[in-house]
């Protein structure tokens, strides 16, 4: 709260600053400071963890809270910060570690252990300058997010042009993340009997009851690297083809080196006798995917609005990886104003893709593969989301807390399924505000 307030101090002054120096009228960019307050709940189930090798609970909730502020240097130069906290409790996660003596280990039950639960928090910084024609538009980015594991930091910028009297727009845009993780292994990988002397977890394998095969000796080899680098490079079209209609295209490019698995999700060899603690399968490997990945997206949407009650939004796009993923997404929204202030969004999208190269359901992979993963997010499934959203508008923010005029509210809801056992909801509720 400290640094909000900060921020809008930091507003206020550099606001009269440019009304003092104003000499010439020139509408501005950004008329006033503006702050989002944007949260979310989220919540799924499924029964094929990657955490326990393809099978187990995949329950998880998460909450978010973001805060996006908006602040006009002057009449062309706009400073965006966006900082954001999401906590999530996680029975899937939590099994990285399923030997906790909370009751008997089981992947269809969550443990108690320490990977049960996590917070990660992000801090984006972007500016962008309109040139005075505001036909042209320059931006940079600078991101930090970070969990339990995780660190990523961020570079970015992009270059927008308007032209055909700004009927026509293209874009260009390109980001940098160097990534980090901490290798964190499932906990019977870890023990000292399988070559770990650091084991944080005070696991032992010879306390336990080993059943199946009683002589488990998992030829597990742990990771040399714990980096990742993602290079993104974006083309953007957009064009009003009629005075009610407008479509758009985009490119995007991605190219990824380092880790890309995720070190505590286990597998399964068919060719290897099961060995059990209680009803817990203990890991052969963990997943293990090449270090490099190629992402090739293209998409267009088309707008067309009907008349004063009705719009319709369409998008499509296509994607393919040098993975195998090949994947279709069709989405139609069709917000429907019921007055001047209320809106209703109602939409749908369905997405079908292929599975990598390297996914192998539980017990499908071999000793011998290079690559092996069962996550499903990696698999082939087609998934349906349908939505519903209403959206409250007052142009004149009359509505007031503190010296924050209330400019609108937009509150959403999303069911999404997929055609495995995968299902999951989402409520977000979004508040801008003006600052007088």
């Amino acid at each position: 709260m400290i640094l909000i307030f900060c921020v809008f101090a930091f507003a206020k002054s550099y606001s009269q600053t440019a009304q003092n120096s104003t000499k010439v009228y020139k509408k501005r960019v950004l008329e006033t400071t503006e702050v989002d307050f944007l949260t979310s709940y989220y919540s799924q189930d499924g029964d094929n963890a990657a955490v326990s090798g393809g099978i187990g609970t995949e329950e998880l909730t998460d909450i978010t809270g973001t805060f996006v502020v908006s602040i006009p240097l002057n009449d062309d130069d706009v400073l965006t910060i966006d900082a954001g906290v999401s906590a999530y409790t996680s029975a899937s996660s939590s099994n990285v570690g399923p030997f906790d003596g909370g009751g008997t280990a089981d992947p269809f039950q969550a443990s108690s252990g320490a990977s049960s639960s996590d917070t990660w928090a992000n801090v984006t910084g972007s500016y962008s300058h309109s040139s005075d024609d505001r036909n042209d538009i320059w931006s940079a980015t600078v991101s930090v997010s970070t969990e339990y594991d995780y660190f990523s930091a961020g570079v970015g910028g992009s270059y927008t042009k308007l032209f055909n009297e700004k009927n026509t727009e293209v874009s260009v845009k390109a980001n940098v993340f160097i990534d980090s993780w901490s290798l964190i292994y499932p906990t019977e990988l870890r023990a000292p009997e399988n070559g770990d002397d650091d084991d944080d977890d005070d696991f032992n394998i010879n306390n336990y009851t080993i059943t199946g095969n009683p002589n488990y000796n998992p030829q597990f080899v742990p990771i040399e690297s714990s980096g990742r680098n993602t290079y993104a490079l974006g083309f953007g079209f957009s064009q009003i083809l009629h005075k009610n209609v407008q479509g758009s295209l985009a490119l995007d490019l991605v190219k990824q080196q380092g880790l890309l698995s995720t070190p505590f999700q286990r597998v399964y060899f068919a060719d290897v006798e099961d060995s059990f603690i209680e009803d817990f399968q203990l890991a052969d490997d963990i997943e293990r995917l090449p270090d490099s990945r190629f992402k090739v997206a293209l998409g267009g949407r088309l707008n067309w609005y009907l008349n004063e009650i009705f719009t319709v939004r369409t998008f499509y796009r296509y994607y393919f990886d040098d993975w195998g993923i090949s994947s279709h997404t069709a989405s139609i929204e069709v917000p429907i104003k019921i007055t001047d202030k209320f809106t209703l969004y109602p939409s749908y999208r369905f997405y079908n893709q292929t599975a990598a190269d390297y996914f192998k359901p539980y017990e499908s992979a071999l000793s011998t593969d290079e690559f092996y993963t069962s996550d499903y997010d990696l698999s082939e499934y087609s998934a349906n989301q349908i939505g519903f959203g209403v959206s409250y508008t007052d142009i004149f923010a009359k509505a007031h807390i503190w010296k924050l005029g209330l400019k609108s509210i937009d509150l959403k809801f999303y069911q999404y399924d997929r055609d495995t056992s995968f299902s999951s909801s989402i409520i977000t509720a979004g508040f801008k505000f003006v600052m007088d």
